[in-house]
């Protein structure tokens, strides 16, 4: 069931004897480390302040080493992972400054992703809308008794970002989208939920919103989904904030070679 959801980027690569090809494998390596390191972060499998070993990872991929060090340093350069000298790398462990950021950055390209989908997408785009917001809903709900189903969650989750990322689409601006993926709004957003494992939502949380979107003016978009980008946000603050402790311990840590010294 692992597999299920698992991307294209996870096949395994054919060998390839030339050099040209031997780099374009280890790259294609590293791709698929990324992605399937990412996952287990966003899974909570690898959970907020788990140690990470390379070898062992490489090891559970079934790879080298050296895509484990590309796909990590990526990773740490995307804010998810972090190293600190002769301590190790581990999985972020956001700060309340971190969420805070984030959540403004989100908030300002998507409120402005849904007032021009309320003014561009088309009556069937707007439709589908409705439609993925009833699907999101229902699918939320199921997780209420598939609590400790990572893959399932995993899954529902997937199909939320779809659903953001089909009103930035839909709003006729490709820039606008590239911002919402590049900046990974929503792959923090979803990190921040599983760190906290946070899952209180209203049976029609996200219907009210497609609703919106779909019938309403361009201002009364933008106010559902600013609505929408904040609810919950202290919640996840307040998780965050009983991470502390643990946190300021790994920060603090020091250098063994200074503790011989």
């Amino acid at each position: 069931m692992k597999k299920q959801y698992a991307s294209r980027a996870s096949r395994e690569i054919a060998p390839d004897i030339s050099s040209a090809g031997f780099i374009a494998a280890t790259h294609s390596l590293a791709a698929r480390a990324y992605l399937e390191i990412r996952n287990q972060i966003l899974k909570g499998e690898l959970p907020v302040g788990m140690a990470l070993s390379r070898r062992k990872l490489a090891a559970e991929l079934n790879i080298s080493v050296p895509p484990v060090m590309e796909a990590l340093q990526r990773l740490e350069r995307e804010g998810l992972v972090e190293s600190k000298p002769r301590v190790g790398t581990r999985v972020r462990v956001p700060t309340r400054q971190d969420v805070e950021d984030r959540s403004l950055v989100r908030e300002a390209l998507e409120t402005q992703a849904a007032r021009l989908f309320t003014e561009r997408a088309a009556a069937a785009e707007k439709k589908e809308l409705r439609q993925m917001g009833r699907r999101v809903d229902q699918l939320y709900a199921a997780c209420e008794k598939n609590f400790d189903d990572r893959e399932f969650l995993f899954s529902v989750n997937t199909y939320h970002m779809k659903l953001h990322l089909h009103i930035a689409e839909c709003a006729r601006c490709p820039a606008l989208r590239d911002a919402i993926e590049k900046e990974q709004v929503l792959i923090f957003n979803w990190l921040y939920d599983t760190a906290v494992q946070r899952r209180s939502l209203a049976s029609n949380y996200h219907a009210r919103l497609t609703d919106i979107l779909a019938r309403c003016t361009p201002a009364r978009a933008e106010a559902a989904m600013r609505e929408h980008i904040r609810h919950g946000l202290q919640e996840v603050l307040s998780g965050l904030d009983r991470m502390a402790e643990a946190e300021n311990r790994w920060r603090q840590k020091k250098n063994p070679k200074r503790l011989k010294s």
